[in-house]
């Protein structure tokens, strides 16, 4: 039955260079390559050595000169603002190609960082595409981030010039972005050039003489920028990702090999072609965005949507379905923390049945772990395949995937899947050996990574070493931990340092979520340890209920604990469990499980700058001190 992964698995492990190689034929290129794999510099592994392209080329001209200018590139869609509109190819190309000149006036030019600090807009889009489209490097972070966040990414960066709009648009409320974005500039020890600023009807900013000027302004008169070529070894973009010093990583992607890779990763992953819609609902703020909101669905000349909303709340937990339909989406990528948006506020989906969405394939997930339960429930009320796949923000498309437009294969609940071809994905146990089948460790994958991943980290060859290279030489290290099944089917459980050590028993806190959101009352859920003078660590657990729910909360706590007992075992130690009517969040949908742990052990922690809602924390706060935890001293927690 996956005879055809298997074959593509091991071609691309025993001949990387025919298998890439051949890949990278459904890209334009100026210059061919010398090498399809530089392994030279190993562990620090190029692709396409030697060779030359222009990513924003491949992206939207090369659809034009095909003939396919008219085809709708872009599906705007912003239900906070009430906008909804198409622009075609050509129209994106005659935009970009304005905007790209208008930096080239600047003196922009090959190499130069820019900083764009945006929302969900068309203009965003075309701020990524014109710094592709004459070899300058952006650096996108999220419209709304905190100032002193921001700061240390353009000190970081140092870019020539920022790209921002006056404010950000969401449910309920207006975000002005240029006061945070003055206040970063002037915490910055670093000096930009200039900004460009969108502004926006919404809140209107005021411009600073003599660095800012209005976006539209600036490009009257400007002659439109030609598509610069550049080496594919040479940076594409920066995305910062936070790391455990509190000092952001910026991950660095390469133009071929990324190029290369996510054409690639269209049809066999998501089965797109040219011509179909895709949409994948995130931000461009996240790896989400910058893969397969922007990048991916134009190399392949799909039509991509970008949707300036909720799952729940713009206006009603219909709004995805709403979307699909119009615009014919054949494939849906989102987080699984919005099926549960949507599942607890619309448990029956009443309101998908307002809507035709037969031209959904599937929906995929991705972002955070998959509970089966999300994956069953979703399935069963969509009737689609419902595919789990696992990346990062290094990797920048899957590792793990069912491949659909290739060979689909059996659907796993609580599996991603098998490793995608370039992938070479093992278990090790701590002193780096392989472990048997259905055993626990620390998910690895063999180098050379495939085109598309991280060559390294910006300016910084040794904190990418330190982080990644050197536990396992010879490996990359993901920091997740799981197990393999017989099948190869691999199974993501937990970050590392979430596997709990309860009376020398080690426990995945992915397995107690597992359990719990079995319950038909729980919509979503979080475990997480916490320190225990007698046991070294106990779960701990968070639970929000459905929409409705009217069981009374003590009835809920004893059927959890009966259930977990069921399922795990007494060894489980799982006594500790609350209602919240919200847990604590990226803006990408990752629960803050690390930061709750740290409030729960009162320990020190510093609220993430990632996070949605910062009055979640005081939601868990309350939790954990009604369970007598949070402030209490570790020592006095024995019963």
């Amino acid at each position: 039955m996956v005879m055809r992964t298997q074959a593509l698995q091991q071609q691309a492990k025993t001949d990387p260079e025919g298998f890439w190689g051949q890949a990278a034929e459904a890209i334009s290129w100026e210059r061919p390559w010398q090498r399809v794999l530089d392994d030279r510099q190993a562990p620090l592994y190029r692709w396409f050595e030697g060779a030359t392209l222009n990513t924003c080329y491949n992206a939207v001209d090369r659809h034009v000169a095909q003939g396919r200018g008219e085809q709708i590139a872009i599906h705007y869609d912003s239900p906070v603002t009430g906008t909804a509109y198409g622009i075609s190819y050509a129209e994106l190309q005659s935009k970009v190609a304005r905007l790209a000149g208008t930096l080239q006036a600047q003196g922009l030019t090959v190499g130069d960082r820019v900083v764009i600090y945006m929302p969900m807009v068309p203009e965003t889009v075309f701020a990524m595409l014109a710094c592709a489209r004459i070899g300058a490097v952006h650096s996108v972070v999220f419209g709304g981030f905190a100032a002193a966040e921001l700061a240390t990414r353009i000190d970081d960066a140092k870019p020539k010039w920022v790209m921002s709009a006056s404010c950000g648009v969401e449910p309920g409320r207006v975000v002005a972005y240029k006061p945070l974005l003055d206040e970063a500039l002037n915490q910055a020890k670093h000096e930009v050039q200039g900004c460009l600023i969108l502004q926006r009807p919404q809140c209107e900013a005021e411009l600073t003489l003599g660095r800012d000027l209005d976006w539209y302004q600036a490009q009257q008169g400007v002659e439109p920028a030609s598509c610069v070529a550049v080496a594919a070894t040479d940076p594409l973009y920066i995305l910062y990702t936070s790391g455990t010093t509190g000092t952001p990583k910026g991950v660095v992607r390469d133009n071929g090999g990324h190029a290369v890779a996510l054409a690639w990763s269209m049809k066999a992953i998501y089965d797109i072609e040219p011509g179909d819609c895709f949409w994948a609902a995130s931000d461009v703020g996240w790896v989400v965005g910058h893969s397969y909101i922007v990048y991916a669905p134009l190399l392949v000349g799909a039509s991509t949507v970008l949707y300036e909303g909720k799952p729940v709340g713009t206006p009603d937990p219909g709004a995805f379905w709403r979307v699909i339909e119009q615009y014919k989406v054949k494939s849906f990528f989102t987080a699984p923390t919005a099926m549960r948006a949507i599942k607890r506020e619309d448990p029956d989906t009443t309101y998908l049945r307002s809507y035709d969405i037969g031209c959904l394939k599937a929906l995929y997930l991705a972002g955070e772990r998959c509970d089966p339960d999300t994956l069953n429930w979703s399935s069963e009320q969509l009737g689609v395949a419902v595919i789990d796949h696992w990346w990062q923000t290094e990797t920048g498309w899957a590792i793990c995937a069912n491949l659909m437009g290739i060979e689909p294969v059996e659907i796993k609940p609580g599996s991603p899947a098998l490793a995608v071809p370039g992938y070479q994905v093992e278990v090790l146990d701590e002193v780096g050996e392989p472990v048997a089948p259905g055993s626990s460790g620390a998910i690895a994958i063999k180098l050379p990574l495939p085109p598309g991943t991280l060559p390294t980290l910006w300016q910084n060859d040794a904190r990418y070493h330190a982080g990644y290279l050197d536990r396992y030489p010879g490996y990359y290290l993901t920091g997740d931990a799981g197990y393999q099944d017989e099948d190869g089917y691999l199974y993501i459980m937990s970050r590392i340092d979430d596997i709990i050590n309860v009376a020398g028993h080690r426990l995945s806190t992915g397995r107690f979520e597992e359990v719990l959101a079995q319950h038909p009352a729980v919509a979503e859920v979080a475990v997480i340890g916490v320190a225990d003078k007698l046991k070294g660590q106990v779960p701990l657990g968070m639970v929000v209920l459905k929409s409705g729910v009217s069981l009374a909360e003590e009835t809920l706590y004893q059927q959890l604990i009966a259930l977990v007992r069921a399922e795990i075992g007494p060894v489980a130690a799982f006594k500790l469990v609350s209602v919240v009517s919200k847990l604590p969040k990226t803006r990408s949908g990752k629960i803050l499980r690390g930061t709750m742990r740290k409030m729960a052990d009162c320990q020190e922690y510093v609220v993430p700058a990632t996070i949605e809602d910062p009055e979640t924390l005081d939601l868990i706060r309350a939790a954990l001190n009604r369970m007598g935890y949070g402030h209490a001293k570790i020592e006095e927690r024995i019963d």
